[in-house]
């Protein structure tokens, strides 16, 4: 399995893999379970390698490090799994 970090580049610059819809489920600690966004709400820093933020429907912002993220989806299909 590659590091996540490393999936997430080749998404943004590997533009043929990278035209496609992608999620990301991350482990919320506060809800105690897996919770979706979709890749293009989420807003990485330039050259973080370590986090990412989205801004939830009520308009809080919330930064979640990349650590968390345990599933990533494209085009409806799971390519890439860590163990919860």
């Amino acid at each position: 399995m590659i590091p996540i970090h490393e999936l997430l580049s080749r998404i943004r610059w590997d533009k043929e893999f990278g035209a496609a819809a992608f999620r990301l489920g991350f482990y919320d600690r506060k809800e105690a379970k897996l919770l979706y966004v979709s890749l293009d709400a989420a807003r990485f820093g330039h050259g973080d390698r370590f986090a990412f933020a989205f801004t939830d429907e009520e308009g809080v912002c919330h930064d979640v490090p990349l650590h968390r993220i345990k599933e990533v989806w494209r085009n409806g299909e799971l390519i890439w799994r860590r163990e919860h």
